[in-house]
C-alpha cells in the first residue's frame, strides 16, 4: 500500500519507482488504483503513468471519477457507484495470486473517504495485512502530517514499512534540510528514499536509474538516508 500525508506529493511517482525496481529485478507487478479521481474518460491515469516509467506492469483502476476531490465526494456528484473498501481488498488479493508484487496506490491521504459509511485505504490495509508506504512532503508542515499518519496506522495495527519524500527540492530550503533527520522520528520508521522534483519526467531508463538511485535497498535501490542527511546537516 503507498499512501501519502497530502494529495499532489508524489505517490505515484514513488509508485512508478517501487514499480521500477521491481520488474528489473525480474519480479511481476501489477498496480492497483481503487479510485481514480479528475481523469475523464479515455484520458490517461495514474496507472498508466506507472506504466509508461516502469515498463511491463498489471495496471487496474477499479473506478473513476471526473471531478478531482475525494473519492467520495467524487462518487456521489457523478452518481457513479462507490468504491468499498471490501472491493478493492480483493481486487489486490486476486492480482497477489498471478504477481510477486501488487502496489496498491491510494487517493489522498491515508484516511480519505472512498465511500459514504467511511471506508479509507486504511480499511484496505487491515483487511490485506499489508505494510504501507508513506509518502511526504519535504517542507515545512510536514512533521505533523507526517506524525498524525504514522499515528493513524499505528492506531489500527497496520504496519508503516517506512517514508519517502516524493519531491525533493533543487535547492532545499533550511526547513527541507532538517526534515531528513526529524521525518524518520515523526514517522516513526525509517527514511527510505529521497525522489527529486520532476523525476516522473525523465525517460524509462533514466527514471529507472535514478529510481536505483534514490531508494533504499529495502525497496531494491542504493539509497543511503545518513549519508544524504550528512550532507544537508545544519
Amino acid at each position: 500500500m503507498i499512501t501519502g500525508t497530502g494529495t499532489e506529493i508524489g505517490k505515484t511517482v514513488t509508485t512508478s519507482a517501487v514499480a521500477a525496481l521491481a520488474v528489473d529485478a525480474g519480479r511481476s507487478v501489477a498496480v492497483l488504483k481503487p479510485a481514480q479521481t479528475g481523469v475523464r474518460p479515455g484520458e490517461p491515469g495514474d496507472v498508466d503513468q506507472v506504466a509508461a516509467l516502469a515498463g511491463a506492469v498489471t495496471g487496474r483502476e477499479l473506478a473513476r471519477y471526473p471531478d478531482p476531490l475525494a473519492p467520495e465526494t467524487a462518487s456521489r456528484r457523478s452518481g457513479l457507484p462507490p468504491v468499498r473498501p471490501a472491493m478493492a481488498a480483493a481486487a489486490a488479493a486476486e492480482l497477489a495470486e498471478r504477481h510477486d508484487l501488487v502496489l496498491v496506490e491510494g487517493a489522498g491521504g491515508l484516511l480519505v473517504r472512498f465511500d459514504d459509511r467511511g471506508g479509507t485505504l486504511a480499511d484496505v490495509a487491515w483487511a490485506l495485512g499489508a505494510p504501507v508506504l508513506m509518502v511526504a512532503t519535504a517542507g515545512l508542515g510536514t512533521l505533523n502530517a507526517t506524525a498524525l499518519t504514522a499515528e493513524a496506522l499505528r492506531h489500527r495495527g497496520i504496519t508503516c514499512a517506512g517514508v519517502v519524500v516524493g519531491s525533493w527540492p533543487e535547492e532545499p530550503d533550511l526547513a527541507s534540510r532538517c526534515n531528513l533527520v526529524d521525518l524518520p522520528v515523526a514517522a516513526g520508521v525509517p527514511l527510505l528514499g529521497v525522489l527529486p522534483a520532476g523525476m516522473g519526467k525523465l525517460p524509462p531508463a533514466d527514471f529507472l536509474a535514478a529510481a536505483r538511485r534514490w531508494l533504499a535497498p529495502e525497496l531494491g535501490g542504493e539509497f543511503d538516508a545518513e549519508d544524504f542527511a550528512a550532507r544537508f546537516s545544519v
